[in-house]
């Protein structure tokens, strides 16, 4: 990473949310000049120390002297413990700060954007990079406060005790810096290698527990465990990558200091023959120098911390930044339902990662209060069609009309507000019955949930668990058959009293009997509603008020049933082999 851009970065990290913060990093500031003067007067203490206890063999100070070293190292681990905490603190505040950034966006950013990043990427940025970012807030912050201010107080002891010792002591400093240097860019380039690597291991994590299943029926359990070896692996060499560049210092500071302790002592000696130096204040300034070393090699770490935390910053920028197609106008009028008539105008709309149209100049007009199916061979553009109403995805061309208002343009909360989606797919979360149905309407009552669980012939089995409406069902419902599952999701649409409903193939994956109670429940839901349906068994749309049969993205015919089944090839040969 360039200095500019590393500059840029940690500036909007400043301004953004470090800022905010300054009054707790000025108490630290604070604690971190104690910290320096209790370091530096520990190091003063061994003047008077040799000097009245050992040459004169003053008693008095025989008690004295030991207690106030007692005193200052109690005072340096109080206010070190203080600074350290207030510092933690900022760092993982700030961390939480990232991360519900990201997940805001995440919550708010269009169907597409989401499709085009796996979501395992998207863990990767919440739990490794904010992880990165906090951790140079924290430790990069608190050490170059602390370090600069500890090493300041001991190089003024060092001057103050013998100008020429302190000078020589100091030529380390320039060679240091320039190590540390050229360590920065490639710590931030192994950071990000690393971001990049956790990105791949989370998502594949991700995708062989939602594919469990299908890897043990396949037998391909050693194969995926390859797989995630070599995934780990490679991270754990990025990580040990790491490690190398950040301990890179090690032995060539050492080196340095031995050098530079080997010629204090030759140098040392030659002042206290020639009565420059006195015994005591060699004593002093040797503890001063050796205290001085810890610093000196924190202080080198911080270059490639800043990069290391920049890096992370810039990914996790990335994502928030991204700009957000499909978002709600507050200014923008809601949107107004009297007929619930809606209307497609030459609507054409293609998928980002395709050039080839999903739909092509579509053309409808449903009325409201009926029910308008859509009947196809997989991939002919239906559920792309079903998908733009709500605006998960905005056609390229053309535009979509409710009772008149162009959905573009009205609030996109209240759009969303009068649609109510069933969908083969059934969404349920790790909660209760009740929490999972009353995700449509948050301060429904108790009798207007179990209503809708009746009218969605639900109630019965929910009654038979053994907690009822308050059992946890697991993630996605797992502890629930299909059926049962798909009966929650048509509870929850009834709750929401909306008065658009979309039904995408929420029958298709039900064994007959199952169809048959969950056919009768989506009735009641339907009943004197504008519904749009996705029909995989076409014997569930006989009664349909219009049918729509979509080819290749088009729409060739529409009609009744009876019309269709009777002047349409290609919706005849749909129903023929169903019934083969």
């Amino acid at each position: 990473m360039e200095k500019g851009e590393l500059i840029k970065i940690l500036r909007r990290l400043y301004e953004e949310n470090i800022k905010k913060y300054l009054k707790v990093i000025f108490l630290a500031l604070f604690l971190s000049v104690i910290v320096a003067i209790s370091t530096s007067s520990t190091a003063w203490l061994l003047d008077p120390a040799v000097k009245k206890i050992f040459l004169d063999k003053d008693n008095n100070l025989a008690i004295l002297i030991p207690l106030a070293i007692v005193l200052a190292f109690t005072a340096k681990g109080l206010s070190l413990y203080f600074a350290r905490t207030l510092i933690f603190t900022v760092g993982n505040k700030i961390s939480g700060e990232l991360q519900k950034k990201i997940a805001g966006h995440i919550l708010v950013s269009d169907v597409q954007t989401l499709d085009n990043r796996h979501s395992g990427k998207y863990v990767g940025n919440i739990m490794y990079d904010c992880t990165q970012v906090q951790s140079f807030v924290s430790a990069g912050v608190l050490n170059l406060m602390k370090d600069s201010l500890t090493l300041l107080g001991l190089t003024c002891l060092m001057f103050y005790q013998n100008w020429k010792l302190a000078i020589f002591a100091l030529l380390i400093m320039p060679v240091a810096a320039a190590l540390v240097k050229s360590l920065g860019k490639r710590m931030g380039k192994a950071t990000g290698e690393a971001g990049s690597v956790a990105g791949i291991v989370a998502t594949f994590l991700n995708e062989i527990i939602k594919g469990s299943r299908m890897i043990k029926i396949y037998q391909r359990e050693k194969d995926e465990l390859k797989n995630a070896n070599e995934k780990i692996d490679s991270l754990v060499d990025k990580n040990i990558k790491i490690a190398k560049i950040l301990v890179r210092t090690t032995p060539i500071m050492e080196a340095l200091t031995g050098v530079m302790i080997a010629g204090f002592i030759y140098y040392s000696g030659i002042l206290i023959s020639s009565g420059e130096l006195e015994i005591n204040q060699f004593f002093s300034f040797l503890a001063a120098m050796m205290l001085a070393y810890q610093p000196v090699r924190s202080l080198a770490t911080i270059n490639m911390a800043a990069h290391q935390g920049a890096a992370a910053a810039k990914r996790i920028y990335s994502v928030i930044d991204k700009p957000i197609q499909i978002k709600n106008e507050n200014n923008f009028p809601d949107l107004k339902i009297k007929n619930c008539n809606i209307i497609f105008k030459n609507v054409s709309f293609n998928y980002q990662k395709t050039e080839e149209k999903a739909v092509k100049n579509i053309n409808l007009n449903i009325k409201g209060g009926e029910m308008t199916a859509f009947v196809g061979h997989s991939g002919a553009g239906k559920s792309t069609i079903i998908n733009l109403l709500p605006r998960f995805y905005d056609p390229q061309n053309g535009e979509i009309l409710i009772d008149n208002q162009n959905i573009v343009n009205v609030n996109l909360n209240s759009l969303r507000k009068n649609i109510s989606l069933v969908s083969q797919d059934v969404i349920l979360f790790d909660d209760t019955i009740i929490a999972n149905i009353a995700y449509a309407k948050l301060d429904a009552t108790k009798e207007e949930i179990e209503n809708a669980c009746k009218f969605a012939a639900a109630n019965e089995f929910i009654e038979k668990l053994p907690n009822g409406y308050e059992t946890i069902i697991g993630e996605n419902g797992i502890r629930l058959s299909g059926g049962q599952k798909q009966r929650l999701s048509i509870a929850r649409a009834i709750l929401k009293q909306s008065p658009i409903i979309l039904l995408d193939e929420a029958t298709s994956s039900l064994d007959s009997e199952s169809e048959r109670i969950v056919q009768n429940a989506i009735n009641n839901l339907t009943k004197n509603r504008t519904t749009l349906v996705i029909a995989h068994r076409l014997s569930t749309i006989h009664d349909a008020n219009k049918i729509f049969v979509i080819k290749d993205g088009t729409i060739i015919d529409s009609g009744s049933h009876e019309h269709l089944i009777g002047g349409c090839n290609e919706y005849k040969t749909l129903y023929k082999n169903q019934l083969k």
